[in-house]
């Protein structure tokens, strides 16, 4: 813990736990906005990108302010870099120390985390995370758009909808566009189950049967790793130990009374 290595890891770490931990923190929460949270995914990458680039300089700095403040010898950054045990056959190729941690280190952690990052919100999720949000009921249905709605369903769900459906979907959209600024049973709603529900109990969901097929296709895929983890706690307190031979139906049943309170 007295080495220079020890220290420029830590202090590493801790600049890139907080931006990680940040947007964590927000796919997190339970009202979770989609194109907002895709933003700060692009505002993340966008933080890492812009300390690949010129972040080098501070966080060496602050490594040597450390070093200074605890006692711990700080290295001569120009020097050959050893490797292993530090014998001639050991060393690949003579770079050096201020080489080894920017380059191989600093800048090799960063990368990680952008491949990461990349790796969980490909392109095609993303595209798939921004058209579903047209269907989002907040703000009088600001989000609301016929098109991105036409496009979700011809490119993502081509086996829910034929051709001949594409088309009476988007006659259904353009109804229901003036219904949900007609009717009083669409405003004040905040989330898409709330919707899917007064589509039922109005009897709506009848005339508007592709559009409720659109809204039940999009509840299928979850927004937030939090939002699972919540739905196989609620697993584990209902189906227990002494109600292990509960059925699928009857469990269903309970899961949404329990998650949508």
């Amino acid at each position: 813990m007295m080495s220079f290595e020890f220290v420029f890891s830590l202090l590493l770490m801790d600049k890139i736990m907080r931006l990680t931990n940040f947007l964590c923190q927000v796919f997190q929460t339970k009202t979770q906005d989609i194109v907002t949270a895709l933003n700060f995914v692009e505002n993340t990458k966008s933080q890492f990108q812009d300390m690949r680039a010129h972040g080098w300089n501070d966080l060496f700095m602050s490594v040597v302010s450390f070093c200074e403040q605890h006692g711990i010898d700080v290295l001569d950054m120009s020097s050959c870099y050893m490797m292993g045990t530090r014998r001639f056959c050991q060393q690949k190729d003579f770079i050096t120390i201020e080489h080894y941690y920017r380059i191989d280190v600093f800048n090799d952690v960063i990368d990680c985390m952008l491949r990461e990052l990349n790796d969980i919100f490909p392109d095609q999720t993303v595209e798939l995370l921004i058209l579903s949000s047209a269907l989002d009921p907040r703000n009088s249905f600001k989000s609301f758009n016929i098109g991105h709605l036409c496009k979700l369903a011809k490119k993502f769900y081509p086996a829910d909808f034929s051709p001949s459906d594409l088309k009476a979907l988007e006659i259904e959209l353009m109804y229901f566009q003036n219904d949900m600024h007609r009717l009083p049973c669409f405003k004040d709603l905040t989330t898409l189950p709330q919707l899917c529900q007064q589509l039922v109990e109005t009897t709506l969901a009848e005339n508007y049967h592709l559009l409720y097929r659109l809204i039940q296709l999009v509840l299928t895929f979850l927004v937030s790793i939090a939002t699972t983890e919540r739905v196989f706690s609620c697993m584990r307190i209902i189906k227990n130990r002494l109600r292990s031979i509960i059925a699928d139906k009857f469990l269903a049943d309970c899961m949404i009374l329990r998650i949508e309170r």
